[in-house]
């Protein structure tokens, strides 16, 4: 288990969506050196599929997240967060550096007990496309998505 930062010493952000960010200070996001922009057809863009082999198992990340939840002072039950790659694997984010993950509370609109609400997904899948087809340097869709979510898209000039 990677150590985590100190119980509530992290502290969530909102937009004006309210949609979470994290605390810049405890998540800044981290990237793993295994990726690059030369390497992306053998990594993230690999067909075949490149996170399955990196993610850490849930033996891991379950104990990561509790002592996450307690660094942020989360209040949600933890079944409606998720443990969250700031920078995602699909974008060469670090699968176990406590600088990238976060205990990402639910999204406006989640319903409680219906487990995690995350549209960030849906903000990673696009920006992992535009990688891969070129449209987008690595580097570039790596910042975006650590210094805000939910503005990286229109910052990329990503539809």
């Amino acid at each position: 288990m990677q150590k985590q930062p100190a119980p509530g010493t992290c502290h969530f952000r909102y937009t004006q969506a309210q949609e979470p960010l994290p605390d810049p200070a405890c998540t800044p996001g981290a990237l793993s050196p295994a990726v690059t922009q030369s390497n992306l057809t053998q990594t993230i863009c690999n067909p075949s599929g490149y996170t399955k082999g990196i993610r850490p198992p849930v033996s891991v990340t379950g104990p990561e997240k509790i002592a996450n939840a307690a660094s942020y002072g989360a209040k949600d039950p933890l079944h409606d967060t998720e443990y969250d790659h700031l920078i995602s694997l699909e974008l060469g984010g670090d699968p176990n550096d406590p600088r990238n993950l976060w205990v990402e509370p639910p999204s406006p609109g989640h319903t409680p007990g219906g487990g995690p609400s995350n549209p960030k997904d849906q903000v990673e899948s696009k920006l992992h496309t535009a990688i891969c087809s070129g449209r987008v340097q690595l580097r570039d869709a790596q910042q975006a998505i650590a210094t805000d979510w939910t503005t990286a898209l229109t910052k990329l000039k990503i539809k």
